[in-house]
């Protein structure tokens, strides 16, 4: 089969299904809504970095034990930040996604956010003790463990509350000398009763068994799970998402479906290291950022530094031009200046480098031989610096420079087959014009 031909079949059969996923409004929202979570991450991976002084017994460093001792003497404020941001990112999760399904369905926001506050606190935190004197929650399933049963609230709420709205369902009319919000408060009400008295209902099944919605969802989705922390599941979904990629379906088509499941691992990282147990996820965010897609999708700062360096004037300057977007993980500039995208010279590297690079730093870190990742700074943060903060080990860095080497062998001849055409092309242009 040619290449044409396989591309034709792929616009014909691919394209429309992932066209399709890319804008499904509920994996739309949940893609949305993480990516609106930066704030609360930065803070969060911030904090992480700060909490983690590498010290040991022997260390000896003025300034890493005069880190040491501010973090000991400062560990109450830390720990609260980490468990307000990481630490709560299950419930930023379902107040985002409410909020980008209720604009789709253009609905007023407020109402249906509170509505999924009100499930998610019912249902995700279990109460310990209620009483006149105080009230005691358990909530380490506002973390990462709680993204699922936030995913799930959310969405349920929204469509809940669309369907009973758009079909009028307990509407109370008032005058129209009622200001609007008036009104609209009452066209919420029994929609609003009928939701929250539905969550009650979910609480009081699972409290007569003894537990609670989250832990019934784990319980029943361990294996799935624990599947998608492992190396088959990485190399799938690096080789579709770069698959995609190549034939210019962005892979944010797919971030409705992974975001869930890395940054709920980062989360969980996170409370693990808070709490100076072995941390327990490889598949995270940051390992994706900083150790698969070094220079973004492709890990494409390979390429680019091969293209400063090209005999071909053409692919030189796409390379002057791409290798800072490149260093800072930007590959855009690359895929669709060399082209990448659509190049039949480039599939085999753009498919091979990253999913090389996930093999490897996913051997390594499940058998501990390089520190897992537990910190997201920015995913803009180039991939050295990026590696050893997300996971306070130097070994990281060694890593993605021999990543980075790597990558440079495998697109080599590949790359030398299209400087070669470039160059043939634009001797025969230099000619014509002479």
């Amino acid at each position: 089969m040619s290449f044409q031909t396989m591309n034709e079949k792929i616009e014909k059969h691919i394209l429309p299904i992932a066209n399709k996923l890319s804008s499904q409004r509920h994996l739309r929202a949940i893609r949305d809504a993480f990516i609106s979570l930066l704030p609360i991450t930065l803070m969060g991976g911030v904090t992480a970095v700060i909490s983690a002084a590498p010290v040991t017994e022997e260390t000896t460093n003025g300034f890493l034990l005069a880190w040491a001792s501010f973090v000991q003497q400062n560990s109450m404020l830390l720990n609260w930040i980490s468990a307000l941001t990481l630490g709560g990112m299950s419930i930023y999760v379902c107040i985002a996604i409410t909020y980008y399904l209720t604009r789709h369905f253009k609905h007023d926001f407020l109402v249906p956010a509170m509505l999924s506050v009100c499930g998610f606190l019912m249902l995700v935190m279990t109460p310990q003790q209620l009483g006149w004197d105080g009230k005691v929650v358990e909530i380490s399933y506002m973390d990462g463990k709680g993204i699922l049963p936030a995913i799930l609230i959310s969405i349920l709420t929204v469509e809940a509350y669309h369907f009973m709205r758009s079909h009028d369902w307990g509407r109370i009319n008032l005058p129209p000398s009622v200001p609007a919000s008036l009104s609209e408060t009452f066209a919420s009400l029994v929609p609003g009763f009928v939701i929250i008295s539905g969550y009650v209902a979910i609480f009081a099944i699972f409290h007569a068994f003894d537990t609670t919605f989250p832990e019934f969802i784990y319980t029943s989705m361990a294996p799935s799970l624990q599947a998608a922390d492992s190396l088959l599941f990485i190399v799938i979904m690096t080789l579709l998402v770069h698959f995609f990629w190549f034939f210019g379906i962005h892979d944010a088509a797919l971030s409705g479906i992974l975001a869930p499941i890395r940054d709920g691992n980062l989360s969980i990282n996170v409370a693990a290291k808070a709490a100076g147990e072995a941390l327990p996820h490889v598949f995270t965010t940051p390992f994706w950022v900083y150790f698969v897609a070094i220079g973004g999708c492709g890990s494409l700062l390979a390429l680019a530094i091969l293209l400063v360096r090209s005999k071909s004037k053409q692919l030189k300057t796409v390379g002057r031009i791409g290798i800072i977007p490149a260093f800072f993980g930007i590959g855009e500039p690359i895929v669709f200046g060399v082209p990448v995208m659509l190049n039949p010279y480039y599939l085999i590297p753009f498919l091979c480098a990253s999913t090389f690079n996930a093999i490897v730093s996913f051997v390594l870190m499940e058998s501990n031989i390089i520190g897992r990742t537990f910190a997201m700074l920015s995913w803009q943060m180039p991939n050295i610096p990026g590696a050893f903060l997300s996971t306070m080990d130097i070994k990281a860095m060694f890593l993605v420079c021999g990543l980075l080497v790597v990558d440079i062998l495998i697109y080599y001849p590949f790359f030398k087959m299209h400087e070669k055409q470039c160059v043939a092309m634009e001797l025969e242009t230099e000619d014509e014009e002479e």
